[in-house]
C-alpha cells in the first residue's frame, strides 16, 4: 500500500507539471531590462517581446529599470516570484558585476535560471578612419612604441567595453589609457573626432559609421568573423589570442522557476530567433540570431563570470 500511494503521488506530480506547462503563461509577462530605452538591449528586448507575445498567446511587456550597472533590474528579477511571469534580459554586465561590485544584491550563478541567448553581436576593435592604423599589428606596434600615449574609450568604468579593452591590454602587453564616457554614443563621437585612438564596441553601434567611411574596423573580438563585417579578421586571425568579447542578449528567470516553464520559454525564444523576419531585423541592426538552450546559456554564463573576474582583479577595475 505505501508503494501504491507513492506511485499515486508521483503520477499526480507529473500531471501537475504537465498542467503547468500547458497553461503557462496565465497572465502578461514582464521582461525587465537594466537599460534606458533606445539602446541595443532595449531594441532586442522589444523585438523579442513582440515575437513572444505571438508565440505564447500573452502580452510580453518590456520594463526599463536602468541604474547601478543593471543591478537594480537584476535584483528585482532575482527576488521576483519564480513563476515565469517576470524575466530579465541582460548582457555580460550580469557576469561582470559579480566581481565588480561587493554587494550587487544577487548572485549571478545562484539566483537565476538561464533561459536562452536570443541574439549576439561581436565586439569590434575600431579606430577612426583618420588614424594611420590599418591593421591590429600597426596599432599594437604604436602602443608599444609609446606606452601610455594611446587611448581607448568605453561606455564607462566596468562596462563590457572597458573590460574588453583591459583584456586586450593584458593579452598584448600594451599600456593604453582608458577614457570612460557616459555611454557608447559619446565614446563614438570622441573616436570619430580623433580624441581617442580606439574602442572595442559591438557591431550595431558602428556599422553605420563604418559604411560611411568614418570608422575603420580592425578586428572582431569573437570566435568567428561578424556576418555584417565578413572581410574583417578576428583578433585571433590577427595574432592576438584570448580576447573573446561578444555582446550577448540573454533572458534569465528567477532561480526556482520550474524547469518545464524554462523549457517552454527557451523553445519560444528559439522559435522567435529562427523566424526569417526576426533574423533579418537582427541582421539589419548588426546582430545575429542565436536562440540557445538553457544549458548552453548556463555554460556561457559560468565562463564569462570566471573570465571577467580575472580581468577585474588583474586590472584593478572599480565601478564609478
Amino acid at each position: 500500500m505505501p508503494l501504491v500511494r507513492l506511485l499515486a503521488v508521483f503520477c499526480a506530480l507529473l500531471m501537475s507539471v504537465a498542467a503547468t506547462a500547458q497553461t503557462y503563461p496565465t497572465r502578461p509577462v514582464r521582461m525587465v531590462i537594466g537599460f534606458t530605452p533606445g539602446g541595443g538591449v532595449d531594441i532586442n528586448a522589444r523585438l523579442l517581446a513582440s515575437r513572444l507575445s505571438e508565440i505564447l498567446g500573452q502580452s510580453v511587456v518590456v520594463e526599463n529599470r536602468p541604474g547601478a550597472g543593471t543591478n537594480i533590474a537584476s535584483e528585482l528579477v532575482a527576488k521576483a516570484p519564480a513563476d515565469g511571469h517576470t524575466l530579465l534580459m541582460n548582457t555580460g554586465a550580469i557576469a561582470i558585476n559579480m566581481s565588480l561590485y561587493k554587494s550587487p544584491g544577487y548572485d549571478t550563478l545562484r539566483d537565476f535560471s538561464p533561459v536562452s541567448i536570443f541574439s549576439e553581436s561581436q565586439n569590434i576593435l575600431t579606430v577612426s578612419a583618420a588614424k594611420p592604423y590599418r591593421n591590429v599589428g600597426e596599432l599594437i606596434a604604436a602602443a608599444r612604441a609609446k606606452p601610455g600615449a594611446l587611448t581607448y574609450g568605453s561606455a564607462g568604468a566596468g562596462s563590457t567595453q572597458h573590460l574588453a579593452g583591459e583584456l586586450f591590454k593584458l593579452r598584448t602587453g600594451t599600456d593604453i589609457l582608458h577614457v570612460p564616457y557616459k555611454g557608447s554614443a559619446p565614446a563614438l563621437t570622441a573616436l570619430i573626432a580623433g580624441e581617442i585612438d580606439m574602442v572595442l564596441i559591438n557591431v550595431p553601434a558602428i556599422i553605420g559609421q563604418v559604411k560611411s567611411g568614418r570608422l575603420r574596423p580592425l578586428a572582431a573580438a569573437g570566435n568567428r568573423r561578424s556576418e555584417q563585417l565578413a572581410d574583417v579578421p578576428t583578433l585571433r586571425e590577427a595574432g592576438v589570442n584570448g580576447v573573446e568579447s561578444t555582446v550577448w542578449y540573454g533572458v534569465l528567470a528567477p532561480a526556482a522557476t520550474p524547469r518545464d516553464i524554462i523549457a517552454t520559454l527557451a523553445s519560444a525564444i528559439g522559435r522567435a530567433a529562427r523566424a526569417p523576419e526576426t533574423r533579418q531585423r537582427l541582421t539589419d541592426q548588426g546582430a545575429e540570431a542565436v536562440g540557445s538552450t538553457p544549458d548552453e546559456f548556463a555554460a556561457i554564463l559560468r565562463e564569462d563570470v570566471a573570465r571577467w573576474r580575472d580581468v577585474v582583479r588583474a586590472a584593478g577595475v572599480k565601478p564609478e
